[in-house]
């Protein structure tokens, strides 16, 4: 209130002459710089916050400084996800290797060359003799039954 008073005391009185049409054209551009220059400054200074129309949109503001803090949080968010969607890539990756490499191990392990080496120390030996085949009768199988 008090910043009402002094521009209202520092303004030119009413009865003062006026001035040609022409003048006031000219002068528009240095009434404009001064706006500028009064707005920068209450800016600057702080002035601006004791407004009437600053405290009229004081919940607006709050609501803009919500969203911006908002959108913020989302950024944060986004990137820890990132981040963790990187590290979970980075795990599968491995584990595929190490599931490549475990089925060459088992692959390797399983044939019979391997096997027969893995059995030589429990004394279990490859047999040299092919098996029998067992064939049987129809008439005996017929018999049985």
């Amino acid at each position: 209130m008090k910043n009402k008073l002094i521009l209202e005391i520092e303004q030119p009185p009413l009865t003062a002459p006026a001035e040609p049409a022409e003048e006031t054209v000219q002068d528009a551009a240095p009434v404009k710089e001064n706006k500028i220059r009064k707005n920068l400054t209450a800016l600057l200074s702080g002035r601006f916050l004791i407004s009437d129309a600053t405290l009229n949109n004081l919940p607006f503001l709050f609501y803009l400084a919500l969203l911006g803090l908002c959108y913020i949080a989302n950024g944060y968010y986004a990137q820890s996800k990132d981040r963790e969607y990187d590290k979970l890539n980075a795990q599968i990756q491995d584990l595929h290797s190490r599931y490549v490499i475990a089925q060459a191990q088992l692959m390797y392990l399983s044939k019979e060359s391997e096997v027969a080496k893995m059995a030589a120390p429990l004394g279990l030996k490859e047999s040299l003799v092919p098996p029998d085949k067992i064939v049987l009768n129809k008439d005996i199988k017929s018999s049985t039954h």
